[in-house]
């Protein structure tokens, strides 16, 4: 089993700045990608951005490309997500994913353990 803790979210006014971080713990070993997702109240959870552990690459929605930046530390099994520029329509509950083995890494269905979720709201 991996546990999955997020951490970071926050109110701030359009056009701050926040950081969240996203711990996994337990069986670690075996991971090939970290993700993170997010809803907002009655619409789909969405990708926003994901990282692959063997090569650090990264992949990010066109949302938020440009102001959102994904990193890994691979020794702390830790994921930030660095959101610059927020819009109000970054709202939501936000959460992060780890993924075990390879597939659609844009897709929510393929990842593996889920945390709790934090909550980030952008006032206008």
């Amino acid at each position: 089993q991996v546990q999955v803790i997020e951490s970071g979210g926050g109110l701030v006014q359009a056009g701050g700045s926040l950081r969240l971080s996203c711990a996994a713990s337990g069986r670690t070993s075996r991971r090939y990608a970290m993700g993170w997702f997010r809803q907002a109240p009655g619409k789909e959870r969405e990708f926003v951005a994901a990282i692959t552990w063997a090569n650090g690459n990264t992949y990010a929605a066109d949302s938020v490309k440009g102001r959102f930046t994904i990193s890994g530390d691979n020794a702390k099994n830790t994921v930030y997500l660095q959101m610059n520029s927020l819009k109000p329509e970054d709202t939501a509950l936000y959460y992060c994913a780890a993924k075990i083995y390879l597939g659609n890494i844009y897709s929510p269905t393929t990842y593996d353990y889920w945390g709790q979720g934090t909550q980030v709201t952008v006032s206008s």
